[in-house]
């Protein structure tokens, strides 16, 4: 398991919703991945809940939430009532955080590509790779080797996520691999392969912008299994969550868990499909590799 570094104490209390549910291709991992984030949720003082239920989407349930953890989402998983409560979650300083393939869900919706960052493309065969590390100075990165050999799929997307902000940490190295393509979008470079943007833009004006994060990497079961992923994962939301705008740092916030909060749960089941204060406290794992077909299905 991931050890932290740091007191249990410095990793504000909070809660999260993980959201997994699925209406195109559906990962197997998706099980081990949210067996995974509940097991290290105590290590960084998440709380976390889990749904594949579109009608969880509602003002009242979210506000609870200090993330929302999209998880492997593809196609249509929320309808117009529940992305316009989302968009209302992110308004009120709501922090999002999406892993793999959640950047092929809600295609037409541009409310959640720039809350996300970039919608995915295509990948080549799942492979051996290298991701450089091009910001090891964020809590998702700073536990990585400067060169990260990596067996999972190398997204490409269809715009590059610094055009609404993102802040690139995780790069693809090309050389490593091979990907015949065909490539039709600029996506930018370096290979974009994670990142974060300290202040969503998919917040409306006028609303308070949370924070987002977003990793591609995590498709198969063996990847979720590997402390250095998970430690890159769960420092990735620990620190949505350190955003000052909700209530885990904030008591003034609109959205968020404190100790007052009267919360209701969500089911706890994997299965089914979707009809059914800035600090930078961080875990840390010993080096080591992750593991995990050109396809439009993640």
């Amino acid at each position: 398991m991931a050890r932290s570094t740091l007191a249990q104490g410095s990793f504000p209390s909070s809660k999260g919703l993980i959201y997994s549910a699925t209406a195109d291709f559906r990962h197997d991992s998706i099980p081990t991945a949210i067996e995974a984030m509940k097991t290290q949720g105590s290590t960084y003082n998440i709380q976390f809940d889990q749904t594949e239920d579109m009608t969880w989407f509602t003002d009242d349930r979210l506000a609870q939430y200090d993330v929302l953890v999209f998880l492997d989402n593809t196609g249509q998983v929320l309808d117009d009532n529940g992305e316009a409560a989302l968009q209302r979650y992110i308004d009120k300083g709501g922090n999002f955080a999406a892993i793999h393939a959640a950047s092929d869900c809600q295609r037409n919706s541009s409310f959640y590509e720039k809350e996300l960052g970039a919608h995915f493309d295509y990948h080549p065969e799942i492979t051996n790779a290298t991701i450089d590390v091009i910001d090891s100075s964020h809590p998702s990165t700073s536990m990585l080797p400067a060169q990260w050999h990596v067996f999972d799929e190398m997204y490409n997307f269809k715009s590059d996520p610094r055009s609404v902000g993102a802040i690139v940490i995780l790069s693809a190295n090309e050389s490593s691999y091979t990907d015949p393509g065909p490539r039709t979008f600029n996506q930018g470079t370096p290979h974009p392969t994670a990142w974060y943007q300290e202040r969503g833009a998919g917040t409306e004006s006028g609303g308070t912008a949370g924070r987002s994060w977003y990793t591609s990497l995590g498709h198969t079961n063996a990847t979720w299994q590997d402390d250095l992923y998970l430690a890159h994962v769960m420092n990735g939301i620990a620190w949505t969550v350190q955003s000052g705008t909700t209530k885990a740092t904030n008591t003034s916030g609109l959205v968020g868990f404190s100790s007052n909060t009267t919360t209701s749960t969500a089911s706890s089941s994997s299965s089914g499909s979707a009809s059914s204060t800035s600090s930078t406290s961080q875990a840390s794992a010993p080096s080591g590799s992750a593991s995990g077909s050109t396809s439009s299905a993640k």
